[in-house]
């Protein structure tokens, strides 16, 4: 129950942070599809932890198996694909005064008040690792949209703290742009200054949140299903399930509750080849729940790094007052390697509804 996401697409995940390994299964892939497992590695050395000097320093290779579902390890049979990653540097002792004591605003005492019991080493199941499942799938849902449709997902850090790139065009960020930095900004000036927050922050003990932003371009037209599961509902569902996030926006988002209907409407206009198309994309590529082509444009919000060196007032399972500064190997910001997550996320709903529309709507 709760490790599973999708519907004709759909992922289980399994593993906890400092146990054997992790991984995913995935069913619903269409058969005939030829996957590149180098790209499904390239996206998990993304997300691994150890990769520059402000992420968490735990090293690990996170070198993906893929045990079932392909022919010849390349080809999907259209049968559930196993994925695994196997974990090789835990810690567990780093964890035995957490064991007592819980971490404010981490999962630690809901999960215990939830279910009597808690893995304390990394936290378990609320641990990012657990996150590695889903960007193995999310790999596997990208190069099903590519084939499909030409769509292709690209996020970016958008701000951290207090230092925001604004002046970023999603509809001209590359992947080289993004990856041209550890912080995963694309705009290299502002990017240099991210770091040294991070960084400064990080000496103190402490952790920084920030926003991600992220667009689908080339996107099929049609995707979403009215009324509970429209589209950027359940876009916003798969981002939110994703550790540390606090918000979500999709186009104008808040700010379009300041504009007046008529500066907020995406005027239609004729195209070169009739498909709908609109002036401005306030909808961000949205509209009654279903998809109209233009880019879709989402942001999504993470809030500080729960664990941090700094002491803070807690208290221990029996309810007593105590102190707790956070031991073993945190990020003292996560949204570099959330880049990569945001995009998985994004990419298992577009692939779900893809199928479900071509189930739906495609038979005559």
């Amino acid at each position: 129950m709760g490790s599973s996401f999708g519907d004709l697409f759909r992922i289980s995940t399994f593993g906890e942070s400092h146990g054997g390994g992790v991984g995913v299964i995935v069913e619903g892939c269409p058969p005939r599809l030829e996957l590149d497992l180098a790209e499904i590695q390239r996206e998990l050395d993304r997300r691994r932890p150890g990769q520059s000097h402000i992420t968490t320093p735990r090293k690990e290779a996170d070198q993906v198996e893929v045990l079932s579902g392909l022919l010849d390890g390349t080809t999907t049979l259209g049968t559930p694909i196993a994925m695994l990653v196997r974990n090789k540097d835990q810690r567990p002792g780093d964890y035995k005064d957490m064991a007592v004591a819980f971490r404010p605003s981490h999962a630690d005492a809901t999960y215990q008040a939830k279910y009597g019991i808690q893995a304390r080493s990394g936290g378990g199941r609320a641990s990012a690792r657990e996150t590695i499942g889903r960007v193995a799938a999310g790999a596997i849902a990208k190069q099903l949209l590519r084939k499909a449709s030409g769509t292709e997902v690209l996020a970016w850090v958008k701000r951290i703290h207090t230092i925001e790139a604004d002046a970023i065009r999603p509809d001209e960020v590359s992947l080289e742009d993004v990856e041209a930095n550890i912080v995963r900004c694309p705009d290299q000036a502002v990017a240099a200054a991210m770091v040294e927050r991070i960084e400064a922050i990080g000496r103190e003990g402490d952790s920084c949140g920030g926003v991600i932003e992220c667009v689908v371009r080339n996107p099929a037209m049609g995707l979403g299903m009215p009324v509970f599961d429209k589209l950027e509902a359940d876009l916003a569902k798969a981002v939110m399930s994703l550790p540390a996030t606090k918000g979500f926006e999709i186009g104008s988002g808040f700010a379009g509750t300041l504009q007046k209907g008529s500066e907020h409407n995406d005027a239609f206009v004729p195209s070169s080849d009739g498909r709908l198309r609109t002036s401005t994309n306030n909808s961000g590529g949205i509209q009654g729940g279903i998809s109209n082509g233009e880019a879709i444009v989402i942001r999504v919000a993470f809030k500080p790094t729960a664990t941090i060196r700094k002491e803070q007032q807690t208290v221990d399972s029996e309810g007593n007052a105590t102190t707790l500064a956070g031991k073993g190997r945190h990020d003292p910001c996560v949204l570099p390697r959330a880049v990569p997550m945001v995009e998985a996320m994004v990419s298992l709903v577009l692939a779900d509804h893809l199928l479900r529309q071509q189930g739906q709507c495609s038979l005559w």
